[in-house]
Parts: structure tokens; C-alpha cells; sequence
């Protein structure tokens, strides 16, 4: 869950979110590395009277700066395809959710069971609990095991919308007439906040997903109880 002026991401609720914050770790050194050496050329260069002209006609330094950015550059996309074919892996879900997006409320429908489907709508501000986040609480929470891969279906049937939790690395447009897959796993129990990340219209910031990672006696328990 994020916080009042948090400048980081938030802490990673699944292994793909880890590989993105460690791929961000990485990246953000490489940048740190070439910026740090830019400004020393540049303070050299404004402290300096002296000219080399020896350098002026240098192969040997054009072949350098040449190569040393490709490689730089390798050293940064190999990683990135690496979490790419990561995140559109999918090796035998064992659940499968379908999530359409409405102006404006999530709907689901969990299609391993019969006759559980719900829609998800944000409680309004006068109704939430002791502690509830606002803006960020629904009726219905979408629950999932813990250590369970889960395959999500996503699509839409107005405007486009967004399905995003980002403590679970987890971006997924909800296009009309298409269905979007993506996976994920939660590495351990808990309450996944997320919005609609795509303008959808008036009420645009009024449609927050909610996932609730749980053992899975509990999600048992859960599922028999909503198709009862």
C-alpha cells in the first residue's frame, strides 16, 4: 500500500514485481553511472584552458564511444526481454478470472466455478469502515490464493479501461471486442489496492480494483459461501 509522499514503488506482492524493481535498480545505476560521467566532462571542460589537439583527429577514442553506448545499451535490453517473455508466460493457471470493465465498476466471474460472478463496485465515503481507504475500498473483493498461479482475463464492454495493481506488477488494458490476458502469483497474504489506469470518462477515479491474497482453506471457504 502506498503512503503520504512515498518516492519509491511499492513493496513487490509477487515475483514478477520483484524482477521489475530489481530490472528498475539496475537500469536506474546505469543512468546514475552516465550522468555522474557527463558532468564531470562538462565541469572539466568549463575548469579547463587547456586544448589537446592530439585529440581532435583520435580514432581510437570515436571507435570507444561508439562501441561503449552499444554495449550499455545490450546490458539494459537483455534483462527487459528477459521480464517481458516473464510477464507473458502462462503455465497451467490454477484459476482462471474474467474482468470486464463497466462505466464505471469491475466485474468477475470466476470460470473454474459455477455461478460465481459478482460486480465490484468503490463504497462510497459515508460507508466505509473503521480504517478503509477511501476512494480505494469495494463491496466485493476479488480473492485469490497465495502461491497460486492465477490467469486473469481482461476485457471491456463500453470505453477503454485499465486493470491495475501495482504492488502485484500487474497493467493490463481492457479493450471492447478483445480479451487481454495476463498472469500472476502472490508471493504472500494480503490486500492489493488498484485503480482504473486508463481515462474512461467521468468518474474515470471512481473504479478501484481490490485483491485479497488468502491460504487456501480460506479461499475455499470464501468460494463455497458466494455460490451457496
Amino acid at each position: 500500500m502506498a503512503h503520504p509522499a512515498q518516492l519509491g514503488f511499492q513493496n513487490a506482492a509477487s515475483p514478477i514485481m520483484e524482477e521489475l524493481l530489481h530490472f528498475h535498480d539496475h537500469a536506474l545505476m546505469v543512468v546514475f553511472l552516465i550522468s555522474a560521467l557527463v558532468l564531470y566532462i562538462i565541469s572539466l571542460m568549463l575548469s579547463t584552458k587547456l586544448t589537446f589537439k592530439n585529440n581532435t583527429d583520435a580514432q581510437g577514442i570515436e571507435t570507444i564511444w561508439t562501441i561503449l553506448p552499444a554495449i550499455i545499451l545490450i546490458m539494459i535490453a537483455l534483462p527487459s526481454l528477459r521480464i517481458l517473455y516473464l510477464m507473458d508466460e502462462i503455465n497451467n493457471p490454477h484459476l482462471t478470472i474474467k474482468a470486464m470493465g463497466h462505466q464505471w465498476f469491475w466485474s468477475y466471474e470466476y470460470t473454474d466455478y459455477e455461478n460465481l460472478l459478482f460486480d465490484s463496485y468503490m463504497t462510497p465515503t459515508s460507508e466505509l469502515p473503521s480504517g478503509g481507504f477511501r476512494l480505494l475500498e469495494v463491496d466485493h473483493r476479488t480473492v485469490i490464493p497465495t502461491e497460486s498461479p492465477i490467469r486473469i482475463l481482461i476485457s471491456s464492454e463500453d470505453v477503454l479501461h485499465s486493470w491495475a495493481v501495482p504492488a502485484l506488477g500487474i497493467k493490463t488494458d481492457a479493450v471492447p471486442g478483445r480479451l487481454n490476458q495476463t498472469t500472476l502469483i502472490a508471493s504472500h497474504p494480503g490486500v492489493f489496492y488498484g485503480q482504473c489506469s486508463e481515462i474512461c470518462g467521468s468518474n474515470h477515479s471512481f473504479m478501484p480494483v481490490v485483491v485479497e491474497s488468502a491460504p487456501l482453506k480460506y479461499f475455499e471457504t470464501w468460494s463455497n459461501t458466494m455460490t451457496s
